[in-house]
């Protein structure tokens, strides 16, 4: 079994959260391969140095382009892949989006988000006419589709028409070398250095619009009288630009300025240091089809405030504090909650509702679903 998998969605000068899925769950997967199991990620010159060291087993695909030039990238995925991975030998191709032309390997997608129908605000209007175009057309030609929550399997049959028996759940998990509680004390030195110098709140997220930081400022602004001498930190990079310079005069509006730190973005390895350290982590997102920051927020013994709709709730498992991200009113009271009493319970709770879940287990179920997409393959050619 030949498994091509294709990273090339991701711009290497600013990865994502599927960069870090990956990163994490090919390793575990190089570790599981059987005899005669390979896998050839799809990479670009400017993106190859990002997948080394994943282990014999593993080997490398070079297209032209990474995200760093969108449509060439997705030009190339189109009209290359038919004929670079026969070269390969490829039994299973793994993406986001079905090829325009299908040269006899069995499709695995994976699908991440649903935003071009769920947040259409949100996703520029290329893009969004593009996937609105390709999913359909993915899902039909899928053998199967890999999804993260049963929020997403919900989406998908809200807006496609899909076979369901093609949908596997795999959820994603947690590095517990990386996430846990650690030392405290040097947590908070380290983010002193960022800005962060009194007892704080926590969000964590790029920073676009459904993300809702907008939400917390004004719950912010709601709850300050009963968290007084803390910070807010707000940690992400300002990915829409236009909406990051809104935050900054939606707070200066609200008179809360001087209570909140715009720490930008860190690299994923320093975020443990900001769960360390917080009194309590707030994730108010419109939508998410898994939210894996809850879980790296619980895994280091943070509680955790979040929203009541998507996949927040599936993911949280009853272990934070639920409130309607549309409500401020709602958000700041769930906060006070957090950071008072509760926090110690929620605290216990979160630490074991995170270690439920392992990229070891996200990486062998994957795994399974290649095996059986190659099954098929070979069926089909007898």
């Amino acid at each position: 079994m030949r498994v091509a998998i294709n990273l090339l969605t991701e711009d290497p000068r600013n990865p994502s959260g599927a960069h870090w899925f990956w990163t994490r769950v090919i390793p575990e997967m190089a570790k599981r391969l059987e005899p005669g199991e390979e896998l050839h990620l799809l990479v670009s010159p400017k993106s190859r140095h990002l997948h080394q060291g994943y282990g014999p087993g593993v080997f490398h695909i070079t297209y032209p382009w990474s995200n760093e030039r969108r449509t060439p990238r997705t030009l190339s995925e189109h009209l290359y892949s038919p004929l670079r991975l026969p070269l390969s030998r490829i039994d299973v191709f793994s993406t986001l989006m079905a090829p325009l032309v299908n040269i006899g390997w069995s499709l695995v997608i994976h699908m991440k988000t649903m935003h071009a129908y769920t947040q259409p605000g949100g996703v520029a209007p290329l893009p969004r006419l593009y996937r609105r175009m390709q999913y359909p057309r993915s899902a039909r030609a899928a053998d199967a589709i890999i999804i993260n929550s049963e929020s997403l399997r919900s989406e998908i049959r809200r807006y496609l028409h899909v076979d369901e028996r093609k949908l596997r759940l795999i959820h994603e998990a947690v590095d517990h070398g990386l996430f846990n509680p650690g030392d405290a004390d040097l947590a908070r030195d380290h983010v002193a250095s960022r800005g962060v110098t009194k007892p704080f709140v926590l969000f964590v997220s790029s920073l676009w619009p459904y993300k809702n930081c907008d939400g917390l400022l004004r719950a912010w602004a709601l709850a300050r009288g009963d968290l007084s001498g803390r910070q807010l930190a707000i940690v992400g990079a300002g990915r829409d630009a236009a909406y990051a310079a809104s935050l900054r005069s939606l707070a200066a509006e609200l008179g809360i300025a001087d209570e909140v730190v715009f720490v930008g973005g860190v690299p994923l390895e320093e975020t443990v240091a900001f769960y360390r350290a917080a009194d309590v982590f707030v994730y108010p997102s419109l939508n998410e089809t898994f939210g894996l920051p809850i879980l790296e927020a619980m895994a280091c013994g943070c509680p955790v405030v979040t929203s009541d709709t998507s996949a927040m709730p599936e993911t949280a498992g009853g272990a934070a504090v639920l409130a309607s991200p549309q409500d401020p009113a709602a958000i700041a009271r769930a906060i006070v909650e957090a950071a008072g009493r509760r926090g110690d319970r929620l605290r216990d709770l979160g630490l074991r509702r995170a270690g439920q879940f392992t990229w070891g287990a996200t990486a062998a179920s994957t795994l399974d679903v290649y095996r059986e997409a190659a099954e098929r393959r070979r069926h089909r050619r007898k």
